[in-house]
C-alpha cells in the first residue's frame, strides 16, 4: 500500500531534507510542496495526499490557519506540523495534528512520525461502497455505485449523476467520495467525481482546466490539469 505525503514550508533546504526523507521510505510518495501557506491549501486540496507536513511560520497564510483550512475540506488528511518554535505546541494540537516536529529534528524523528501516522489511517482504509444510500422527503434511495457517473457540487448542493436519473443529496462530495474512493471513481476538481470508464472525451477550458465528457448524459464535469496528468498515468 502507498501512501502520499504532501509538505508546505518556505526554506527550500527544509523541503529538499524532508522530500529526502519521504523518499528514502518503503510504501511513501511526496506527491508535492509549497512555500506557503495559501498555495498549500490550494494544492493539498486539489491532490488530497494522506498526510501534510506543514510549517507554521510560512508566508501569506501560516500553517495553523492553513491546517484548519484544509482539515475543513479534508478531514482524514493527517497534520503534521514541523516549526522551529515550541510556543506554537498548544495551538497545534487543538486541531487535532498528528504530530508536532521541532526543529531541528533528527531523521528517525520524522521516520518514525510517518510511519505511526500512515499505519493508523491504514487500519481506517475500507472497501469501497457498494451502493451508496441518500435520505429525502419521501425515504430512503439506494443508489448502486456501479451506476453512477458522475458526482458533483452546484450552488452548495451535491448532485449524483446516473444514465438514468439525477439525485441529489445533503452529503457533501468528500463525504460521498470517501465512501467510494479506491473503486473505480477519479476526483478530478474539488467539485467533481466522475467514473473512468465513463470519460469518452478530454478538451480544453482556459489554461489549466479541462472539460470532460461522459457517456450516457449531456452533463460534462470539468478536470484540473493536475488530474488529467494522474488521470493519464493510471491509464497508462
Amino acid at each position: 500500500m502507498s501512501f502520499t505525503i504532501f509538505m508546505a514550508d518556505d526554506d527550500a533546504g527544509m523541503r529538499t531534507v524532508l522530500r529526502k526523507i519521504i523518499e528514502s521510505m518503503d510504501g511513501m510518495q511526496c506527491v508535492g510542496e509549497a512555500a506557503d501557506g495559501g498555495e498549500a491549501v490550494r494544492r493539498v486540496t486539489e491532490l488530497r495526499p494522506d498526510a501534510v507536513l506543514l510549517d507554521i511560520d510560512m508566508p501569506v497564510k501560516g500553517g495553523v490557519e492553513a491546517a484548519k483550512e484544509i482539515q475543513a475540506a479534508l478531514p482524514d488528511t493527517a497534520i503534521i506540523f514541523v516549526t522551529a518554535h515550541s510556543q506554537y505546541a498548544l495551538d497545534a494540537f487543538e486541531l487535532y495534528a498528528a504530530d508536532y516536529l521541532l526543529k531541528p529534528f533528527k531523521t528517525d524523528r520524522v521516520r518514525q512520525t510517518l510511519n505511526r501516522v500512515l499505519k493508523a489511517k491504514a487500519k481506517k482504509k475500507i472497501t469501497p461502497a457498494q451502493t451508496l444510500m441518500l435520505r429525502n422527503r419521501e425515504g430512503i434511495i439506494f443508489v448502486p455505485v456501479r451506476d453512477i457517473l458522475m458526482i458533483y457540487q452546484e450552488n452548495k448542493i451535491t448532485y449524483i449523476e446516473t444514465k438514468e436519473e439525477s439525485y441529489t443529496t445533503s452529503k457533501s462530495l468528500n463525504e460521498l467520495w470517501g465512501q467510494i474512493e479506491g473503486g473505480d471513481f477519479f476526483r478530478s476538481h474539488r467539485a467533481y467525481i466522475i467514473q473512468r470508464a465513463a470519460i469518452t472525451k478530454v478538451y480544453p477550458y482556459g489554461r489549466w482546466t479541462y472539460v470532460a465528457s461522459l457517456k450516457g448524459i449531456e452533463k460534462t464535469a470539468l478536470i484540473t490539469h493536475e488530474k488529467l496528468e494522474e488521470l493519464q498515468s493510471f491509464l497508462r
